[in-house]
């Protein structure tokens, strides 16, 4: 799967907030390389770093210290307006809770993103790849909570980008909705072959993913690939 040149690949990155006047390292001196198609789970417990490493990588944040490069191309250098580009042409994000309009149908909550990008598939295209057509027209009050997060999916996906981050996206869920909600993120990166991260504090969930990242203390513990992969329908927690 691996190719010579990564996706996305970060070189040294550390990232150091104050809290108060006091120094509060939140990552050490990360070095990982992410490539075209692969989905990896980055494990850690609350605090570890693992949410402040997804949103460096996906130019939400920027580190303190090193470099993130995108397609070989540093992001670290780019202003404000570059980085607004960057994640709203080649990123994709998932969040815990799902950040949808109330006051909009599922439909226009996807259409929200694709009226952005002129490579966007349809909303209709993109709920259907999440298993959610027939609820195009219902309010996210009218769908479930796994239905949300499925929306919110659809809405990541629809730009068709080249990198899909998705942060403890069932976390707010029971095993059984949390598995269909897997099984769309799943079905995204091998049908759209979407290069995918997910961070969890889930040990199971890693038997999904083509490879496993353990963050401890903002530091990688291990880097591995998953010789043991397993189907969603495997999983249990």
């Amino acid at each position: 799967m691996k190719q010579t040149i990564p996706l996305l690949q970060t070189k040294n990155i550390g990232k150091t907030y104050l809290v108060g006047e006091v120094p509060l390292v939140a990552l050490h001196s990360v070095n990982l390389d992410f490539y075209e198609g692969e989905l990896t789970v980055m494990l850690g417990a609350s605090g570890s770093g693992k949410s402040t490493l997804l949103n460096i990588l996906g130019g939400l944040d920027t580190a303190s210290t090193g470099e993130v490069f995108f397609h070989g191309k540093t992001l670290a250098l780019e202003t404000d307006d570059g980085l607004t580009q960057y994640r709203r042409n080649h990123v994709g994000f998932v969040f815990q809770f799902y950040n949808l309009i109330p006051s909009l149908t599922a439909e226009e909550n996807v259409r929200l993103v694709t009226d952005l990008s002129n490579k966007s598939m349809t909303p209709l295209e993109a709920l259907t790849l999440v298993q959610l057509h027939e609820r195009k027209n219902h309010f996210p009050a009218q769908l479930s909570g796994g239905e949300q997060q499925r929306v919110a999916i659809a809405r990541a996906i629809a730009k068709r980008p080249e990198l899909l981050l998705c942060d403890e996206p069932t976390g707010a869920l029971d095993f059984k909705t949390g598995r269909i909600v897997l099984e769309a993120i799943t079905g995204i990166n091998k049908e759209l072959g979407t290069t995918t991260i997910v961070i969890t504090h889930n040990e199971s969930i890693a038997q999904i993913a083509d490879r496993i990242i353990l963050v401890k203390d903002g530091t990688i513990v291990s880097d591995t690939k998953n010789k043991n992969k397993k189907s969603v329908s495997e999983v249990s927690w």
